[in-house]
């Protein structure tokens, strides 16, 4: 796109902005919620920030940052935070979220020292040998990637998955297989409490991790759907070749790395949510620790550091825009059942599905495993719709395209409605309204019911 066209389209997005917040002053003059045409403007003022993220994919930072900049402008003069008006709520509302936001920016980072460990660690390289050299190849990648998701972070699957493309198809990966990565990651993380946020959110909230798990009818579904057509993508793209050549041996001693830190992440996640989970919310543990293990192994191998930079850019504007989801008014959403969980896997592909996953748990109604599933794998129809696909588009900065995400992923959105649907007539739908008081208790309640003694 010529500069003068992107200077055009910048200024009308600002425009487009400006009017939006400038017509709610007569909502809020009469004492109304500011809404136009019965959207809040809150939402007009997300959905253009998205909107320009969309249409000038190499500065998304810039726009992500001006987006979050006039929301909260909007909020402290027209209708203050949650936490309360001014700047006192805007501070109380940051004081909320911090916790999240900081965890967020230490797992990206860190994650993309944890890749390179892995990608230096020679094993990506030896793949090849194993893996078939046609079309097949690609689709078992996905497969792998699918069933890492189901015990580590989908954003650490994500990033191991593209690290590995990396290798076999010659730093040359379409598009459409990108966004196949980024549902596999997410896919195999939504049926199980510990393969997404989610998921783990719903776990710790009371859900038995029985009741998730029927989200793995779907998702394996979806993988079919999508894996298929994403790999023949690939292979025409882009095909495995077989090198039969030498190699350099594996370097153990940086994939021992690699585990050691995604052990620390996970123990530290379990054992901060199942005995200290007061403090869940207080304290930044998780993204800590992850840095706590690198720096613990500096000594044996030394991560690069030049990657700290590009990795941080791309953490802030992921930030950014939890940042602007979290100021949503998300607590209008519809009465539970089986067409809101479906209609909130296509919301989840532009909000943050974090804040929709709370107020569903505070909600009731819904079928923990169908919800699971939507605003799991649903985030993958579009590239910032979920963890994953951010951290995945920071090393293949071309994927930040959502034209080019849809016109190439189209099978991810396929697979996400023939999935849904092959889980409701397999499985059906069953609300579990009263799983806060379930006889089959996680851990997290039996704990704070103990300490309540």
């Amino acid at each position: 796109m010529p500069k003068s066209a992107r200077v055009i389209l910048s200024r009308m997005v600002m425009t487009a902005l400006s009017a939006a917040m400038l017509s709610s002053t007569a909502f809020a003059s009469s004492g109304e919620h500011p809404a136009i045409i019965g959207i809040p403007v809150d939402f007009i003022l997300f959905a253009l920030t998205l909107l320009g993220v969309a249409l000038f994919h190499k500065h998304t930072l810039r726009v992500a940052l001006t987006g979050l900049a006039v929301i909260t402008l909007y909020k402290l003069g027209f209708t203050g935070f949650k936490t309360g008006d001014g700047v006192a709520g805007l501070l109380a509302h940051l004081g909320h979220e911090w916790v999240i936001l900081t965890n967020l920016l230490g797992l990206l980072v860190g994650f993309a020292l944890l890749s390179n460990h892995f990608e230096q660690s020679h094993l990506p390289q030896v793949l090849p040998r194993f893996l078939p050299d046609d079309w097949k190849g690609g689709f078992v990648l996905l497969v792998m990637i699918f069933v890492l998701s189901a015990f580590l972070d989908n954003i650490a699957a994500a990033l191991i998955g593209g690290t590995i493309a990396a290798t076999v198809f010659r730093h040359k990966v379409h598009i459409g297989y990108l966004a196949a990565i980024v549902a596999a990651s997410n896919g195999g993380g939504s049926g199980s409490v510990v393969g997404d946020t989610t998921t783990t959110m719903m776990w710790l909230d009371g859900v038995d991790p029985l009741d998730v798990l029927h989200a793995y009818a779907a998702a394996v579904t979806a993988l079919v759907i999508f894996g298929i057509p994403a790999s023949l993508q690939q292979q025409r793209y882009s095909p495995i070749v077989k090198n039969e050549g030498r190699h350099a041996p594996v370097d153990w001693a940086r994939l021992g790395i690699v585990v050691f830190i995604l052990i620390v992440a996970i123990i530290t996640n379990v054992t901060v949510n199942l005995c200290f989970n007061h403090l869940s919310d207080a304290f930044p543990f998780i993204g800590i620790a992850v840095w706590a293990a690198i720096l613990v192994c500096v000594p044996l191998r030394k991560p690069q550091w030049s990657l700290v930079p590009d990795a941080f850019k791309g953490s802030i504007f992921l930030l950014s825009l939890v940042l602007c989801a979290s100021l949503m008014p998300v607590e209008k959403l519809p009465v539970a059942s089986w067409q809101s969980a479906f209609g909130l896997g296509f919301i989840s592909a532009v909000f943050d599905n974090i804040p929709l996953t709370a107020l569903a748990l505070k909600q009731g109604g819904y079928d923990w495993g169908v919800l699971a599933y939507a605003v799991g794998f649903g985030g993958s129809m579009i590239w910032f719709g979920s963890s994953a696909g951010v951290a995945l588009s920071s090393m293949y900065p071309e994927a930040r395209s959502v034209l080019l995400w849809l016109r190439h992923g189209w099978h991810v959105a396929l697979a996400y409605v023939i999935g849904f649907f092959v889980m409701l007539t397999v499985v059906g739908w069953e609300p579990h309204e009263n799983h806060k008081v379930s006889m089959i208790q996680s851990p997290v309640s039996v704990y704070q019911a103990t300490e309540n003694v």
